[in-house]
């Protein structure tokens, strides 16, 4: 295993994973533990690169670091899980959430940024610690970390002093690429976003960015506190982060749920792409067809998915809309439809939408029947 961890809590209990801010170690959440352990199964990790984890070359990639965590959860046959990062572990929470979404329950992200600003300064910040480490940004850090009325930096100091220099450059150099604010209307678990109100370092203003990109989510800015809002004030994080983790088993709003039934129906190969083409343009009518078409419409119960799937390639081929007649029959197909169904389909569409109509999308789906294999 590449990342050092910590298992605490009931076996038997829902599984929950903290993932750290740049420059900190698992140490980070032990405020937590006392009021979190009696509920879940948490899962504390190194980053790569810090503390006690492997610490390969850099540059690292937020992707890299996730995939890191995933093979971690693999290894310790965790398959669902909810997450609370903060900072760069919220850039971890914010990848998971688009691209392993089938994993989540829950989403917390706490002091983090979807875009941490111009590269420049974590290139001359990735210099300087490769050059002469930790130590030369360690006062300016904990001015960043905790407002001046906070006494307790002395263990993080320490922290950050003892981050490997390749480990905290390579995680520089992942968050000089990060820039995630096109792909926030892709996440789809329920979200909180916390920040604290003095936080210099992803101020309130990012963090309710995230929380208006992402549909559905919940945003809480907690007073008295910078950066690592989950120390300096961790009673009223707990409390936040307890409320939002009670409902990890509840029912999912119609985002979450349109969400999933999409993905059930369409494959996840589709909805990756189509999130993956989302841009600040098309976000909020990419949410329009989560919402509506697949959590209210298709997630209801009085036809089965094979019904819906006959009436939509239907309704396709009577509008002329080749372009989605492809979709729709391997999502048939997902559905439960035999190549004959379809056939079947397209006749009877053939006498009341017409014949050319029906010309084209038998062509379309014979073309998708062999690509599938079930031609």
């Amino acid at each position: 295993m590449t990342l050092y961890h910590r298992l605490d809590g009931p076996e038997d209990a829902p599984p929950l994973v903290f993932s750290n801010s740049i420059g900190t170690t698992l140490e980070l959440w032990d405020l937590q533990m006392p009021a979190i352990t009696p509920s879940f199964r948490v899962l504390r990790y190194d980053q790569l690169g810090h503390g006690r984890s492997d610490v390969p070359p850099g540059p690292y990639t937020v992707e890299r670091l996730a995939r890191e965590l995933l093979a971690l959860l693999d290894e310790l046959e965790i398959e669902r899980f909810s997450f609370c990062g903060l900072s760069l572990g919220g850039t971890v929470g914010m990848w998971l959430g688009a691209y392993a979404s089938e994993r989540l329950d829950r989403l917390v992200l706490a002091g983090t940024s979807a875009y941490f600003g111009p590269p420049e300064r974590w290139i001359e910040r990735a210099e300087l610690v490769r050059a002469e480490g930790t130590e030369p940004i360690a006062d300016a850090t904990m001015g960043r970390w905790f407002t001046g009325a906070f006494a307790g930096t002395a263990p993080f100091r320490e922290m950050l002093v003892g981050t490997p220099r390749e480990g905290y450059a390579a995680c520089c150099d992942a968050l000089r690429d990060w820039d995630f604010r096109a792909a926030l209307g892709g996440i789809y678990a329920p979200t909180l976003v916390l920040v604290g109100g003095e936080d210099p370092a992803t101020p309130p203003a990012a963090a309710e960015a995230i929380a208006d990109g992402i549909p559905g989510a919940g945003f809480t800015i907690l007073g008295g506190a910078a950066h690592l809002l989950n120390v300096e004030q961790p009673d009223a994080f707990n409390e936040e982060l307890l409320a939002h983790l009670a409902g990890a088993e509840g029912v999912r709003d119609v985002y979450h749920r349109g969400m999933e039934v999409r993905r059930e129906v369409l494959g996840d190969e589709h909805v990756d792409r189509a999130i993956e083409g989302t841009t600040p343009f098309t976000a909020d009518f990419q949410a329009l067809i989560t919402k509506y078409a697949w959590g209210e419409i298709w997630a209801r119960p009085g036809l089965d998915r094979k019904t819906r799937s006959c009436m939509t390639l239907t309704a396709l081929v009577a509008l002329g809309r080749d372009h989605e007649i492809a979709m729709h029959v391997r999502a048939a197909l997902r559905n439960g439809l035999t190549p004959d169904e379809i056939k079947e389909v397209l006749l009877q569409a053939a006498v009341y939408c017409g014949v050319p109509a029906a010309n084209s999308a038998f062509a379309i789906a014979k073309q998708v029947l062999e690509e599938e294999g079930e031609a």
